[in-house]
């Protein structure tokens, strides 16, 4: 059974569970050796052997005044990093209830998705949305997307899919209903729900100057939804990718290892993913366009953008 690891500043600590028949114990037990950090680069080297997920592990994380400082009495290693090894069934999802109180309490983590890894906070916490933006060097122009729940989310923070107006816009609601939960981030223009720190207002270019957009998602993944129910509420995101290069990063524990001393709170471990992200699709214009293809398949209410298009980049959120 998989483990949740409260790393601190010197010592990682493991907490592991046992299962009863109708309650989970907990018992914490501290790190009787220091063990070598968390893995790098993959190599051509052949890996070694992954612990056993009940062996003690410790581990050294460098302290950042970046870190959410934590308030709860139980998360007593201030500058820690939490690490939860959950079930990718979501089986397991009671794991993830120190998530979602760091969450509300302001921390900026890593969850996985249907598609990518994401480092995501609390849509109502300005002071995590300056930490995630921190943390991952989003440019404040760059916006960000947001993680939701079901179709109601996506009508409180934005003005809603297209149902055909008489003048040209085409009625796909009932299309997108059926590719939604999965792999797709829909372009649409931002209510005033949505914080100004997650939308863009625009480029210089006159096509796109005078509207405000945000990129929304509804995850397929199982501990993503999780975590989701847990909050009641949506999550801001970007997609996690190296620090130097502009290449996604798919393993959770690379994740951890390289995000951790720059501020991370916590890493939601769902297992390895594959390197390919959502697929972007403009919806604010005549016709719904693919501006990014990725791992969702272009449906024939599509269309793709102009490859030439100066205003892609900046249309494109920082999208898992």
């Amino acid at each position: 059974m998989a483990g949740t690891k409260l790393c601190g500043g010197d010592t990682a600590f493991l907490l592991r569970s046992h299962s009863h028949s109708h309650s989970h114990s907990y018992s914490l037990e501290a790190a009787t050796r220091r063990a070598a950090p968390f893995r790098g680069r993959v190599s051509s080297v052949s890996p070694k052997p992954k612990p056993s997920r009940f062996r003690i592990v410790a581990m050294t994380v460098k302290r950042s005044p970046k870190r959410l400082k934590y308030s709860a009495p139980r998360f007593t290693k201030e500058g820690g990093l939490m690490y939860v090894e959950a079930d990718p069934s979501g089986a397991d999802s009671w794991k993830l209830e120190p998530v979602v109180e760091l969450l509300k309490e302001g921390a900026v983590g890593v969850v996985p998705t249907d598609t990518l890894y994401a480092i995501v906070c609390d849509l109502k916490s300005h002071s995590a949305i300056e930490r995630l933006r921190r943390i991952k060097n989003v440019e404040p122009s760059k916006p960000l997307s947001i993680l939701c729940r079901s179709l109601h989310d996506i009508d409180t923070y934005t003005t809603g899919f297209p149902r055909g107006d008489g003048q040209g816009h085409a009625n796909i609601f009932r299309a997108v209903k059926h590719c939604l939960p999965g792999p797709y981030t829909f372009i649409l223009t931002a209510s005033k729900e949505v914080p100004k720190k997650c939308v863009r207002y625009g480029t210089t270019t006159a096509k796109y100057s005078l509207r405000k957009h945000v990129g929304v998602r509804i995850p397929n993944d199982a501990v993503c939804q999780a975590i989701l129910q847990k909050m009641d509420a949506p999550l801001i995101s970007t997609s996690v990718k190296w620090l130097k290069d502009n290449e996604w990063m798919v393993d959770p524990v690379v994740i951890a290892d390289t995000y951790g001393p720059e501020g991370l709170d916590f890493v939601v471990d769902g297992g390895v993913r594959v390197a390919e992200p959502s697929t972007v699709v403009d919806m604010t214009g005549t016709y719904p366009k693919i501006i990014r293809q990725g791992k969702g398949p272009k449906l024939y209410w599509m269309e793709e953008e102009d490859a030439n298009s100066t205003a892609i980049e900046d249309l494109i959120p920082s999208a898992t």
